[in-house]
């Protein structure tokens, strides 16, 4: 059976979701890729097929998990085997924000119970199943993840960096409510007259005024520092062309000044990880 018409619609699904749990989308599409290399070579009756690929592509995101985990992390005994969820998968379309910024805090079956469970909703038996543990092993590790996620750092909100990187992943997603919360009330974006010139607004005052500006918008940012500082940076043919510099207070973002004079530019280095 030709099951590549019946692939290529869930793709997109498969790679948000293991872009979600692996933090990288080129290896979320390969990951997705290998998926779909399994499927072509079984021979097996498939009823669910979307159940069937959610389940194999959530194996594979751990198996790179566990790979890059340098040193053995604490698991849990395993008492029986769940059985195979294929029947019961359902996948929600979104995810929290905050998911972005919090991750690497977490063992690879703890990262993997806490996406599945709490941005996409499945039931514990289906995670277990992922996961080769039982349903009470697998809530464990979600209860583990959660009380991690919501530890506060050295202080009680998220660090400079994270609030930058939130923000944009935000307005990528189209998160309006998210990207508000990230905002002073008295936000404003100012452009210096080279970035004017190539057509970014001169200034936008006021936290909605922002937020409905990057809603949505900014995908060909990238992550970069500009003196030390995450910001982000639109580039043409490799070259840095507008930088976003961020001044964060108090948890928010109070200011984003768009520059594209050659000095703030020579200063734009890219973040490694970050595409």
């Amino acid at each position: 059976m030709d099951h590549t018409p019946a692939f290529e619609v869930e793709r997109p699904r498969l790679t948000g979701l293991a872009t979600r749990v692996l933090g990288d989308r080129g290896e979320a599409e390969d990951v997705v890729q290998q998926a779909w290399l399994r499927l072509d070579a079984t021979d097996a009756d498939i009823v669910n097929l979307p159940g069937w690929l959610t389940t194999v592509t959530s194996r594979l995101c751990l198996d790179r998990l566990r790979a890059r985990t340098p040193v053995p992390v604490e698991e849990i005994e395993i008492a029986e085997i769940a059985p195979d969820p294929a029947d019961d998968v359902a996948l929600a379309d979104s995810v929290g924000i905050a998911l972005h910024v919090v991750l690497d805090r977490l063992s690879p079956g703890e990262r993997v119970a806490f996406v599945l469970h709490d941005s996409f909703g499945f039931e514990f038996t289906t995670i277990a199943a992922v996961l080769d543990t039982t349903p009470a092993a697998a809530r464990k590790l979600a209860s583990r993840a959660r009380a991690k996620v919501r530890q506060p750092r050295s202080h009680d909100r998220l660090a400079d960096g994270e609030i930058v990187d939130s923000f944009m992943a935000a307005a990528r997603e189209g998160d309006f409510d998210r990207l508000l919360q990230l905002l002073a009330p008295d936000a404003a974006v100012t452009a210096d007259i080279a970035a004017v010139a190539v057509g970014t607004p001169e200034r936008i005052d006021g936290r909605r005024e922002v937020a409905e500006f990057f809603n949505g918008s900014a995908h060909a940012a990238l992550a970069v520092f500009f003196r030390d500082r995450p910001a982000f940076a639109w580039f043409n043919r490799g070259e840095a062309k507008v930088l976003f510099d961020f001044d964060v207070a108090d948890g928010v973002v109070s200011g984003i000044t768009f520059r594209a004079e050659p000095e703030a530019l020579q200063q734009v280095t890219k973040r490694d990880g970050h595409t």
